[in-house]
């Protein structure tokens, strides 16, 4: 099998590097990745970490080793500061009815920003659709698009939701 060099097939070698041994730093990370045909800087390795939600952790032999979130359904501080950065990046205007908000983007971004949204698995958002320049997300609450939409539009100017600063 070919595994192509994208960002997506080099995040999933981490993953699975990181799941299957303890690594104690970026470089040893990055000559494996290295090994494996991924040459990739250490500020690139440091935000595919960041992004994955990597931390470091005390390991059984009492060193401190990189390890992945134990719950990928839990809503990680690395994902919705991803979200954060997309919405900045991509929110042209945001509306909302009842419990659906739809956010505009330019052409060619609402697919990303749904990922994003989902990935964080932010709370107040059920789910999403994306089309090419705009994305409908529901809400959990029947009335809550006004709170979402003004949380989102929060985001597009960089801050991080209400209740996750500490994320």
């Amino acid at each position: 099998m070919t595994t192509p060099r994208t960002q997506a097939a080099r995040r999933t070698r981490i993953a699975e590097v990181l799941a299957s041994r303890s690594i104690h730093s970026q470089e040893e990370l990055r000559a494996i990745l290295a090994a494996d045909g991924f040459a990739v800087t250490q500020a690139t390795l440091s935000r595919d970490l960041l992004d994955l939600g990597a931390v470091k952790a005390t390991n059984g032999d009492g060193r401190a080793a990189y390890v992945l979130p134990a719950d990928p359904g839990h809503e990680t501080g690395a994902e919705l500061a991803r979200l954060v950065r997309a919405a900045h990046e991509l929110v042209v205007s945001v509306d909302h009815s009842a419990n659906i908000v739809v956010v505009r983007t330019p052409p060619g971004g609402a697919q990303y920003l749904a990922s994003a949204f989902d990935r964080a698995q932010w709370r107040p958002v059920l789910g999403t659709v994306a089309g090419d320049d705009t994305v409908f997300l529901v809400t959990r609450g029947g009335s809550a698009g006004s709170d979402v939409a003004a949380e989102i539009l929060a985001m597009a100017e960089g801050r991080m939701p209400a209740g996750t600063e500490g994320s």
